[in-house]
């Protein structure tokens, strides 16, 4: 049975601000609870309607009903399980091959899907401006299935970071070179911007790269790629010239 105050101190935690006061974050779902509890994230508790995890001692797995489930899950159809988890200190920014920084990503949707898509094409850094979202945010950590324990993230002032970097900066404008047809380095920064603004003027004057990733249907008339589905084509282009 889950307690009135699990149920308060859960609740806060959709918010950005008791996340970092109490430095607890919850993820929801046996795929991603797993993987979480696989890797060096310290499980808190464990809330779930099942039998299962049967490897979480007693002490923090906390038997519920659906209904108290839906009192702290985030989902509009709440799954099985829900953990709470410590938020670890961030790790020293990995700082050679390919880095991700996203310029003001605001959706936790696209960052969670950037963080997978990092995962998945062997990208070991992802740098976040302040502005962006949260990696902690629920939205966020579900949308990642996992990969949040893959992929170093930090939170920097974007502008020092490149400019300390000392590497080669690529950025995605319309107006750019055909990324199909350039050559992409194996070392540098790869900028992605904000999904109704693109990446920033302050940001834009550093790139040292313009990319497009071309239009090709007759009409010409879409506006642009979603943010997420863009890192995608770009760093498939990136690994196909590695």
């Amino acid at each position: 049975m889950i307690s009135k105050n699990q149920i308060k101190l859960i609740s806060g935690l959709h918010q950005k601000k008791q996340r970092f006061a109490n430095q607890l974050f919850f993820a929801e779902g046996i795929k991603v609870i797993q993987e979480l509890l696989q890797s060096n994230f310290e499980l808190e508790h464990l809330f779930t309607t099942q039998n299962d995890f049967e490897t979480v001692p007693f002490s923090k797995r906390v038997s519920v009903t659906e209904q108290e489930l839906k009192k702290i899950s985030a989902l509009s159809t709440p799954n099985t399980c829900l953990a709470v988890f410590k938020i670890p200190a961030e790790n020293p920014i990995i700082d050679s091959g390919l880095i991700v920084a996203l310029d003001d990503i605001r959706d936790p949707g696209n960052l969670g899907t950037i963080l997978r898509l990092c995962d998945w094409f062997g990208i070991q850094q992802i740098i976040c401006s302040k502005e962006t979202v949260d990696i902690y945010n629920p939205k966020v950590v579900q949308a990642t299935m996992g990969s949040i324990t893959r992929v170093n993230v930090n939170y920097v002032d974007l502008k020092s970071f490149i400019t300390n970097a000392k590497l080669p900066v690529f950025g995605t404008f319309m107006n750019g070179e055909n990324i199909y047809q350039s050559v992409l380095s194996q070392n540098g920064i790869i900028i992605m911007g904000n999904e109704a603004n693109g990446i920033s003027a302050e940001i834009e004057k550093m790139v040292t790269s313009r990319l497009t990733i071309p239009r090709f249907g007759t009409l010409q008339k879409t506006e642009s790629l979603n943010v997420a589905t863009a890192t995608a084509i770009v760093l498939s282009e990136f690994k196909r010239n590695s």
